[in-house]
Order: structure tokens, then sequence, then C-alpha cells
């Protein structure tokens, strides 16, 4: 899978390039998601952010237009993400869902997600998209995707 990291540090560059072991293409960038660095996404089927990293509608939709499926965010936190939209458009988002939050852990966990929706897999526990029932439309009431551990679409 192809994918960009933005907000890396040293420590987590280390541990994504170890732990990816070249399955993904991975672009680590030191430079937080925003307007000037957003150009980075094109092509890329994944992004990985930091907590720092809003994502907010307009920031969806330009990562939309740039050809972004997937989203991980390398945190518990996804209050950054306005995943209610992010869910509209269709992205797939994961996050770090361990109190442990040390670069290797995390390391793993970004890798795993990857590897699973590179299998046409849900990322589980991990898992942060929300999946809205016809009834829990009448409702309004969201809850998170638990597809059969696949990936629809």
């Amino acid at each position: 899978m192809r994918a960009i990291a933005y907000s890396i540090k040293p420590n987590e560059k280390e541990s994504l390039t170890l732990t990816n072991e070249k399955k993904h293409s991975l672009t680590l960038i030191s430079n937080d998601l925003n307007d000037r660095t957003l150009l980075y996404a094109q092509g890329k089927e994944a992004v990985i952010i930091s907590s720092y990293d809003l994502l907010d509608r307009r920031m969806l939709l330009a990562l939309k237009e740039h050809g972004v499926r997937y989203i991980i965010t390398r945190s518990r936190e996804t209050t950054h993400i306005d995943l209610e939209e992010a869910t509209r458009l269709g992205f797939k988002i994961a996050n770090v869902p361990s109190d442990n939050q040390s670069a290797d852990l995390v390391s793993r966990a970004v890798i795993r997600n990857l590897d699973a929706w590179g299998q046409g897999k849900c990322v589980g526990s991990a898992c942060c998209c929300m999946k809205i029932t016809p009834l829990e439309e009448k409702k309004k009431i969201d809850r998170p995707c638990t597809d059969g551990y696949r990936l629809s679409g």
C-alpha cells in the first residue's frame, strides 16, 4: 500500500521503517499535514497522521480529491478527525486503541492496519469508521463499523 506519514519524529521514523520491512511504500515526513504539505498525499492510498494533524471537512475533501482512501491516526484519540464527515466521504479510519503509545507499539499497529486494509479486511478494534443502518439513520445513532471484518466498496 502507498502511504504517507506526517508529523514523524526521529524515533517514529526508525521504528516505522524497521516494522514495515519494505512491505508498504511509505513516505515519512516531519512536517504536519496542512495546505502546503497536502500535495505530498497525491497518489497515496493512505495517510498516517498524529493527534496534532487536524482533519476537518475541508481537509478531508482535499484528501479525497488526492485519491486517499484510508486514514490512520498514530494516537488513541480521534477528536482531531471529523469522523462523521470522513465516513460520509467513504474513508476507512483507524487509530491505535492501546494505552501503550510507545513508538514500537504504534508502529506495529500502523503496519498491521495497512496490512489488513491491503488484504481487504477491517482493522478490528482499531476501526473508527462509523456505520449507520437505515433504522439508526432515523434515530441518528452512530456506531462503530463492524461489517464482519470485510471492507465493502
